[in-house]
């Protein structure tokens, strides 16, 4: 079994003055995290708040970003408190997800 996150996020989201979700991904990868990727919205919207558009001038930073990542348990346990310290305020959400194909070695 492998646990998958997913971190709900917004262009203007910042760590230390730098975009949040390159961070983010920067800290998994320095904690040899199996696999992770950020996929940048075209569209949708983060808390109840009106739907940004790629389309809208006045989207401005607010496009959502969405980052994904899967591993153990027991890595994903190690990692999600500096998570959580990072995207204070943010969607997580932690999942148990089948491999059906490849494996996390």
């Amino acid at each position: 079994m492998a646990v998958q996150v997913t971190i709900y996020l917004n262009e203007s989201d910042k760590w230390q003055g730098k975009p949040l979700h390159l961070a983010i991904l920067n800290y998994l990868r320095e904690e040899n995290v199996f696999a992770a990727c950020v996929l940048h919205a075209v569209a949708g919207f983060l808390g109840r708040q009106r739907v940004k558009t790629s389309h809208l001038v006045d989207a401005g930073g607010k496009l959502p970003v969405i980052i994904v990542f899967v591993d153990t348990d027991e890595h994903v346990s190690r990692v999600l408190p500096k998570l959580k310290e990072m995207a204070a305020h943010r969607l997580i959400v932690r999942e148990n997800v089948v491999l059906e194909q490849g494996n996390l070695e």
